[in-house]
């Protein structure tokens, strides 16, 4: 009953709302216009004060200053990558490559064939090692970085080789341009890696070449034999004929007698000691007659060796070695057959292999009874 009396006192004592007038709610409509709760965040359909042209001229002075007491633009679009060289070199040459691509293709050239691809003569070079380059590019080459660049630098290589093929030096000229500025100062000796100097005869036509088998190594001259002409005379004793009989029975066994053939004596020594003598086994004298037999030249030279190092199985395949390469001098013909016969490449081989079931190469285990 208290809390009843308590309420509608409390209702008595409240006062009664004054009304707004009508002039207020209409100035204040007009001053702001209503805008959905969903279009509060939506800047662009805010109410703005509209800028006159002199502001608009002084907030684009105020811009300028400031850009002009800020830094430059940078020259790179890839100066904030932090390896704006290594970008920029990437996207050089990719532009390259599709360029060139682009170019063989309107000329027909790409893609090619297997068989014409195989036939390409190759330009072998060697790339800047990937810290040398690192340093140019003013950056740490990875290994994956490094690979892409040279990816593009082997696919132009290739471009190159095609387009001087065909004949199209201008073009080739100009990828080469490209290249030359990633090569090797080292390119030059590598390209010549493993091309053999050519022998060269002296004055009375001996050869001189080095053969090396294991860990010896023999040094070898050859000359030709001297073969008497054929029209050269030969001093045959005539029979002495005391009548006309015996005469006439000379000159008829001298027409029926067949002209000589020539075989000629050549000598091989091995430390100014003969062959035979030299070399005990028949087999290392066999390995040293090889390249003169599979040339047929047996006889045809006088050869004189110096062998050091090793022993007899090495120093007779060096001897066979440099045997092999002085025919080819004399006979650069007979270099086909040599190879075929893998004469001319020197033996890789330095330790016997070990078989299976033996203790090493041709040691045996201990027999055990039991």
């Amino acid at each position: 009953m208290n809390l009843l009396r308590w309420q509608a006192a409390t209702l008595l004592r409240r006062v009664p709302c004054r009304p707004v007038p009508h002039s207020s709610l209409r100035h204040s409509s007009a001053s702001a216009r209503f805008i959905p709760p969903a279009q509060l965040n939506n800047i662009g359909q805010r109410p703005r004060r509209r800028k006159e042209d002199n502001e608009w001229e002084e907030e684009k002075e105020q811009e300028a200053e400031v850009f002009m007491r800020g830094m430059p633009i940078p020259e790179s679009p890839s100066f904030y990558t932090g390896r704006a060289t290594y970008h920029d070199t990437l996207i050089v040459l990719q532009n390259a490559v599709n360029t060139t691509y682009a170019t063989l293709r309107t000329l027909q050239l790409v893609p090619l064939p297997d068989f014409a691809r195989d036939s390409l003569k190759s330009y072998p070079t060697t790339w800047k090692p990937i810290e040398e380059m690192g340093q140019e590019l003013e950056c740490k080459l990875t290994t994956t970085r490094y690979q892409k660049i040279t990816t593009l630098l082997n696919q132009l290589n290739h471009y190159l080789s095609v387009a001087n093929t065909a004949g199209y030096k201008d073009l080739g000229v100009r990828i080469h341009d490209i290249l030359s500025s990633f090569e090797s100062g080292k390119a030059a000796a590598n390209r010549n890696r493993g091309k053999r100097a050519p022998v060269v005869l002296d004055q009375y036509g001996r050869s001189y070449t080095v053969g090396k088998r294991k860990t010896s190594a023999a040094r070898v001259w050859m000359i030709p034999v001297k073969v008497p002409s054929p029209g050269a005379p030969t001093a045959i004793p005539a029979p002495l004929a005391s009548t006309s009989e015996d005469v006439t029975i000379a000159t008829e066994s001298s027409q029926e007698q067949k002209e000589p053939v020539i075989v000629t004596a050549s000598t091989i020594l091995v430390n100014n000691i003969p062959i035979s003598e030299y070399f005990r086994q028949s087999l290392d004298r066999e390995r040293i007659m090889r390249p003169l037999r599979v040339a047929g030249v047996v006889g045809k030279y006088n050869i004189f060796t110096i062998a050091r190092g090793g022993g007899t199985t090495g120093q007779s395949g060096a001897i066979a070695h440099g045997i092999a390469k002085g025919i080819f001098a004399h006979e650069p013909e007979q270099g086909t057959v040599l190879k075929r016969a893998k004469l001319l490449r020197r033996d890789p081989r330095m330790v016997e292999r070990k078989k299976t079931g033996m203790a090493k190469a041709r040691k045996r285990y201990t027999w055990v009874k039991r």
